[in-house]
């Protein structure tokens, strides 16, 4: 399924944090995309928002060696946007991933929903 060593990095990191619905979308086949992979999950709160993009930036760079180039939304913990350049990261409190529903504007992509321990 996943092989990707940069993508397992960034489940890890949203699993220590216990982000929910965690969904990578492969974007390789689709022409004109901004990055090759989506990689979206949820927090129940806007401090675990927060904890899940902290947990992700710290597993990527200590097991992939990647840093994001860019990281908005940390101040609002509502919807935090990771950019790994190729892979971007989204999470969303539930109400607002229903909201801007990227799951549904990507489902083009080949889609993986990640099964995690509750």
């Amino acid at each position: 399924m996943i092989r990707n060593k940069e993508i397992k990095s960034i489940i890890k990191g949203i699993e220590d944090k216990k982000g929910r619905r965690i969904r990578v979308i492969d974007l390789r086949k689709i022409e004109d995309t901004i990055c090759s992979f989506l990689v979206i999950c949820e927090g129940g709160s806007p401090n675990q928002v927060r904890a899940i993009a902290d947990s992700v930036e710290e597993v990527a760079r200590k097991e992939a060696s990647i840093k994001p180039v860019n990281v908005n939304g940390l101040s609002n913990g509502i919807w935090v946007a990771m950019d790994y350049s190729d892979i971007i990261v989204h999470i969303f409190l539930p109400e607002d991933r229903a909201f801007y529903d990227l799951d549904h504007l990507w489902e083009d992509g080949k889609v993986y929903d990640i099964k995690s321990e509750e």
